[in-house]
């Protein structure tokens, strides 16, 4: 009688370096706004957060300063940096340079794009209507970047995604400013694909003007 087969041996899953793992759990908590501006973080509480030595905190709060979240303090710890009021406006007009020009690329859409456009404005409601709003903001900005990468220019593409961290933290703050918003945002985000369905390139640049434009007003408390 033939031995039973022996089952497949699976190598153990690695877990990431210290340092990435501190990096992850330090910008998201940033990005979120669990850490938000004006915070000062201490090595001893990060690593005992992550459960790591104070060696690799060092390692991330140095990367996360090159990028511009934290400010380190020596003897004293990292300070979480506020979105600053230039920031705002820097973000605000770079995204209207590239989404404008986007969303006039992408028509006429290829029913690749229409389906994915569709497919994350419904996870949006659904995020939405479950009050996560952390993945709402993640929503938002996958349903332009998805315009973005639709209209073929891989260098407009890269610049774009540089900007998604900044985007991601003024949406969460815009969203817990104004809960309204977000279904002005939603039925926004509806207009936008209904013009680009519809191949109307002008009415697609119009919406895309308009939605990007209240970010800016929004984030610094001037409007609703």
């Amino acid at each position: 009688m033939p031995a039973p087969a022996s089952s497949p041996v699976r190598p153990p899953v690695k877990r990431p370096p210290a340092a990435e793992r501190v990096y992850t759990y330090v910008k998201g908590a940033v990005l979120d706004r669990r850490y938000e501006g004006g915070t000062l973080l201490t090595e001893g509480d990060l690593a005992e957060a992550v459960g790591v030595s104070r060696t690799p905190v060092r390692e991330a709060l140095l990367r996360l300063e090159v990028e511009g979240l934290i400010k380190l303090y020596p003897k004293k710890g990292a300070l979480v940096l506020a979105v600053s009021a230039q920031e705002i406006a820097d973000v605000v007009e770079t995204r209207l340079l590239v989404e404008e020009f986007a969303a006039r690329k992408a028509v006429p859409a290829s029913p690749q794009l229409i389906g994915r456009l569709e497919v994350i404005l419904e996870e949006q409601r659904q995020l939405s209507e479950a009050g996560d709003l952390a993945a709402v903001s993640v929503k938002d900005r996958c349903f332009h970047a998805e315009i973005v990468r639709h209209a073929g220019n891989e260098i407009l593409s890269r610049l774009y995604d540089q900007l998604r961290d900044r985007q991601l933290r003024m949406g969460v703050a815009v969203m817990e400013a104004h809960p309204g918003r977000i279904a002005a945002n939603i039925a926004e985000h509806g207009e936008l694909l209904e013009a680009i369905r519809a191949g109307d390139a002008d009415g697609a640049a119009q919406v895309v003007r308009r939605h990007v434009s209240r970010v800016k007003v929004l984030v610094r408390g001037e409007g609703r």
